[in-house]
């Protein structure tokens, strides 16, 4: 999928024939509601209903959004070419499961599920029942991420913040599962390389399991990565920044921003307010040249759910596929585990 595409979503559309895909959704909550939102808003898809285990929820949002409650999830799986499954992370496994045993494609949320054995399971099985998962580590749509990622070429420092005011709303899993695991899955697709050593260490504030972490990933190429995050913070942020060879890319994850500075040859014939760096006897100048890519408006959400189904009727790889899931799940857990020990240290 080119970034061409990603970044035209929805604009300008075939005017074939639309080969249409039935699709059902479990899990009602906030984020299963957005999701609902975003399908019904998809000519690609029929939004057959969705289950939600909490009868006063599902017959508020049946009412709401018109579409049908089905009482069962077999009883969806059953009328349904894949299931966009929204439910909380600890029912994630048992609802893939279910979901790729019925021979139906599955699009889950992130993580992918809540341990990485469960994870390897279901890639597994998805490979053995020839299905497409896509997991919706939702960053890889950001449209500021799109417009920047052609700029990056090889970084070898990457520094992200990712902070959240306070929500009770996700606090059933560490916030290395909740937040800082969209930075994990976006350093991993910019590195390409694996991770070879993690330190980290984090604070239990409100909840049962940390509240705030850091951690530092070193790659066998040798780059490394400092993340950052938090969910008790005063004000909310999400920005990362990418160092390499002669460049530096920052993007607002929030704002829906990027920047790009980086150094060229100069030539002699800048202008009067154009940088030059001279870097000394005999090593030549440099211009450094500010730019601000064009970031294309979309809805993130409704672009990841659109081209799952181009992967489906393609037969193409989804862009998050489920080893993504499985690798930015990995790192977290061995993130997880340097706090763990880190904590036992102190008492």
């Amino acid at each position: 999928m080119s970034i061409d595409r990603l970044q035209s979503t929805f604009t300008n559309l075939s005017e074939t024939t639309i080969l249409m895909l039935k699709i059902g959704v479990l899990g009602a909550g906030h984020l299963g509601k957005i999701h609902i939102k975003c399908i019904k808003a998809i000519p690609e898809y029929e939004l057959v209903g969705f289950y939600d285990p909490i009868p006063e929820n599902a017959a508020a949002v049946s009412k709401e959004h018109g579409i049908p409650s089905f009482d069962t999830i077999e009883a969806l799986l059953e009328v349904v070419d894949l299931v966009d499954i929204v439910t909380p992370t600890l029912s994630h496994f048992e609802c893939a499961e279910k979901a790729l045993q019925a021979g139906k494609h599955v699009f889950v949320e992130k993580p992918v599920t809540n341990t990485v054995a469960e994870a390897e399971q279901l890639m597994k099985l998805s490979a053995e029942q020839g299905l497409k998962m896509q997991v919706g580590h939702v960053e890889r749509f950001n449209p500021a991420f799109v417009a920047a990622q052609p700029y990056l070429k090889q970084p070898m420092f990457i520094e992200t913040h990712r902070l959240a005011q306070f929500n009770p709303r996700g606090l059933d899993v560490p916030v290395v599962l909740d937040l800082m695991i969209h930075d994990i899955d976006v350093i991993l697709k910019a590195v390409g390389s694996e991770v070879e050593k993690i330190s980290a260490s984090g604070v239990n504030v409100v909840a049962d399991t940390p509240d705030i972490a850091n951690a530092r990933l070193e790659f066998k190429n040798g780059c490394v990565a400092n993340l950052t995050t938090s969910r008790i913070a005063v004000k909310n942020m999400r920005k990362s920044r990418f160092f390499q060879k002669d460049a530096y890319v920052a993007v607002d994850f929030l704002e829906k921003k990027s920047e790009i500075v980086r150094m060229q040859e100069a030539t002699g014939d800048e202008g009067p307010f154009s940088m030059v760096l001279d870097l000394g006897e005999g090593k030549g100048k440099k211009e450094i040249i500010f730019e601000n890519p064009k970031v294309h408006e979309t809805n993130a959400i409704r672009e990841e759910l659109f081209t799952f189904h181009e992967a489906i009727v393609n037969d193409t790889e989804p862009i998050v596929t489920i080893r993504d899931g499985y690798n930015a799940l990995k790192v977290a857990h061995g993130i997880l585990d340097q706090i763990k020990a880190n904590l036992k240290k102190i008492g």
